[in-house]
């Protein structure tokens, strides 16, 4: 990692972690607000306020080698140690069994044959040392999750290549890390002077005591959490204490080894099962995020103008080039081969954006390379270029592969290319109902529910189910986003339903979220604030209570197709109490009702609607002086 030496330090430490913190979270924020890539934004401000700056005045804004010093190192490894154990927290056994036999091969043949391929392209193309090659080429390793999953949003891509590139993603979050860990300690075996065997029978140990370490915390907090030895309150700050003291536990024992027990103690931790594990993943997700604001801005920052021209270069082009063009596809094709169909193997083998990991964890192993053996310069070569070369392919792979996934997957029709599908949260009997006559009209329907019982219907009828809370991390991963442009939130509680609005709201779009009024005044003081809700379904006032009431009323719902016999305006004088809740339109999409998007109602279109049974309406036959009716005519 590069830095700057000539320069004072601007900021004192204090008025750094402020403005490190406003940087990466405004970062953040900034990209939500333009859609546009987080790791983008961070990694730019960065720059401005670090070498642009110092370009610009003559000394950085913000130089955290000058300003924390020694401390630098051990702040960095801390985050990086909690950024690993998330990943590790998020990584199931279970899940990973499911993922499918192209996940697996991805990960444990594709895997390493990238490392292999990736440390030829490092040596002859990027002009690394052979150490320095093999290192960074396992960082490569790593496609990270945070960047492929909104990619895979954006492009629709579902199946199997859609499910293959996300699994790989969660598990090569934490692989990577670990194969440069040990590509490290065989890097730090060459430069000693003591015996080669001796050395690597103690790292042997010493990674074996990592997992030992990391699998027993792990075992005991899962236990203490369980049988309820601590408090509430307590459980969170318990976890990231115990974090701090699994990696340094480690580190004693051996240098990097705690990078290891972290990742092993977040994998036991989270396959545990315990009531309040949700919380506490909500907890490191927010933790997670400000420690990969700060490392990114603190790297970037690092950087100098001298190393970051260094590396606009011939080299960097090959290297970019042979990553890409060389890396990705070969092991893509030799890991999955039998398993993909050329086309989803062409697909898989261009898509493989680099994150949030690869950078962090360069960062701190370019800062490691440096303090080894001053007599394996040559070893070592161009440990100085780990960091920039890694925001290299990092820009490079979010760029070429954001711009691409959409339009070469639905050029190869592996993108979702039906219906606009509909995601329905809330379980119950109105909401079943409307499920099935989606369906039946051509809709892709999900329904999603925390209760196995109340997904029976849904499941008997063949509709898509999701079992499980849709607000959490797992339903991130696990759920596929594809099959769903729209969603609508139909539980009995309205807090609830707009939680899920506006946690959809930025995906999907805002005008794309619903849910049902709030009370049967619109402007209840006591409802959910209009500004925090979704969009109204249905009309202003059709809250839950009352469809449920109608339901009962025998009240059912209908699909009506709109031709020149019978339009619009017909549809509305024979079912004039009827509520319309969607359009489905002759172009096959879709526009859910509400008060402000009132059906077209154009020839050729479908009104899905809820209202009385037209049959039941009908007039009974009379009976006059006592004598039935006469037997009506035959045709």
């Amino acid at each position: 990692m590069a830095v700057n030496g000539d320069t004072a330090a601007l900021l004192s430490p204090v008025e750094a972690v402020a403005l490190i913190g406003v940087l990466g979270i405004g970062a953040q924020w900034l990209a939500w607000r333009m859609q546009w890539p987080a790791i983008v934004m961070m990694s730019a401000a960065g720059l401005i306020f670090g070498p642009l700056s110092a370009l610009l005045f003559g000394i950085p804004v913000l130089s955290p080698d000058e300003t924390f010093g020694d401390l630098l190192r051990p702040i960095v490894s801390l985050a990086v140690a909690i950024i690993l154990f998330e990943g590790g927290l998020v990584l199931k056994v279970h899940d990973l069994r499911e993922a499918g036999s192209a996940v697996r091969r991805l990960v444990f043949i594709g895997g390493p044959i990238t490392w292999i391929l990736g440390t030829l392209v490092c040596y002859f193309l990027a002009g690394l040392g052979l150490g320095t090659s093999i290192l960074f080429a396992g960082i490569l390793v790593v496609t990270g999750p945070t960047v492929i999953m909104p990619l895979l949003r954006q492009s629709k891509l579902g199946g199997r290549v859609g499910k293959a590139l996300k699994w790989e993603g969660i598990v090569n979050d934490p692989v990577g890390a670990l194969f440069a860990v040990a590509a490290y300690e065989v890097l730090r075996v060459l430069s000693a002077e003591q015996s080669a065997l001796s050395i690597i029978g103690w790292i042997l140990f010493a990674a074996v005591s990592g997992v030992v370490i990391g699998i027993a915390l792990g075992k005991f907090l899962s236990a203490a959490f369980r049988n309820a030895w601590l408090p509430e309150y307590l459980k969170a700050p318990v976890i990231l204490i115990s974090v701090l003291a699994c990696y340094a536990g480690a580190e004693a024992i051996e240098h990097e080894i705690g990078l290891v027990a972290v990742t092993a103690f977040g994998m036991t931790l989270g396959n545990s099962k315990f009531a309040s594990l949700q919380d506490l993943r909500r907890f490191k997700e927010n933790i997670a995020v400000i420690l990969v604001s700060g490392v990114f801005v603190i790297l970037t920052a690092n950087l100098t103008i001298e190393t970051i021209v260094s590396a606009l270069n011939l080299q960097t082009a090959l290297f970019l080039i042979g990553m890409l063009f060389v890396v990705r596809p070969l092991s893509v094709a030799i890991s999955t081969w039998g398993e993909l169909k050329p086309k989803e193997m062409f697909l898989t083998g261009w898509i493989a954006p680099r994150g949030i990991v690869a950078v962090a964890v360069s960062g701190f192993f370019a800062s490691r390379l440096a303090t080894l053996g001053d007599g394996s310069s040559d070893l070592l070569r161009g440990a100085e270029q780990i960091v920039p070369l890694a925001f290299a392919i990092v820009f490079t792979t979010v760029i070429a592969h954001g711009f691409t996934m959409g339009p070469l997957s639905r050029k190869l029709k592996l993108a979702h290319s039906g219906p606009q599908g509909v995601l329905l949260v809330g379980a119950n009997i109105w909401s079943v109902g409307l499920a099935k006559i989606l369906k039946e009209a051509g809709v892709n329907v999900m329904m999603a529910d925390t209760d196995l019982r109340r997904l029976r219907p849904a499941r008997e009828a063949g509709i898509s189910v999701y079992t499980g809370e849709v607000l959490s991390e797992s339903a991130e991963h696990r759920m596929d986003h594809s099959l769903f442009a729209f969603c609508a939130a139909v539980s009995a509680n309205d807090y609830y339903n707009a939680l899920v609005c506006r946690h959809f709201g930025p995906e999907l779009g805002r005008d794309r979220t619903f849910q049902l009024s709030t009370s049967d005044n619109e402007e209840d003081f006591l409802g959910v604030p209009r500004a925090s809700r979704g969009r109204t379904l249905i009309r202003s006032g059709r809250n839950y209570d009352g469809l449920i009431r109608d339901h009962y009323k025998k009240w059912i719902f209908h699909k009506t197709d709109l031709t020149e016999k019978y339009d619009f305006e017909t549809f509305k004088k024979e079912r004039p109490d009827a509520d319309l809740i969607a359009e489905i339109r002759a172009d096959g999409t879709i526009a859910m009702i509400g008060p402000d998007r009132p059906a077209r109602g154009e020839i050729g279109s479908r009104i899905i609607s809820f209202g009385p049974d037209v049959a039941e309406k009908k007039a009974p036959i009379e009976v006059t002086d006592g004598q039935p009716p006469a037997d009506p005519e035959l045709p």
